[in-house]
């Protein structure tokens, strides 16, 4: 689960559990709108905490190299 769907599921979760007013029978809605809410919660927390490693261990922390670009291999054409 990305961090869009557990977004996705948080908001539906909270409409659901907070701004709905209607009764089905056999469904509560409410209770389902609460585990919406939690499992997206629990999604968006986990998509946040495995974000930094998905460059892997150390990817951060490596030395920057920078290259210098000396032109043609032959140096300047003559004249």
């Amino acid at each position: 689960m990305g961090l869009g769907v557990g977004l996705i599921l948080a908001a539906v979760g909270a409409v659901l559990a907070f701004a709905v007013n209607t009764t089905v029978s056999g469904v509560d809605i409410h209770t389902i709108g609460w585990i919406l809410l939690i499992v997206g919660i629990v999604g968006i927390l986990l998509s946040l905490i495995f974000w930094s490693s998905w460059a892997g261990p150390g990817y951060f922390n490596r030395r920057r190299t920078t290259y210098y670009d000396e032109g043609p291999a032959g140096g300047p054409p003559p004249y």
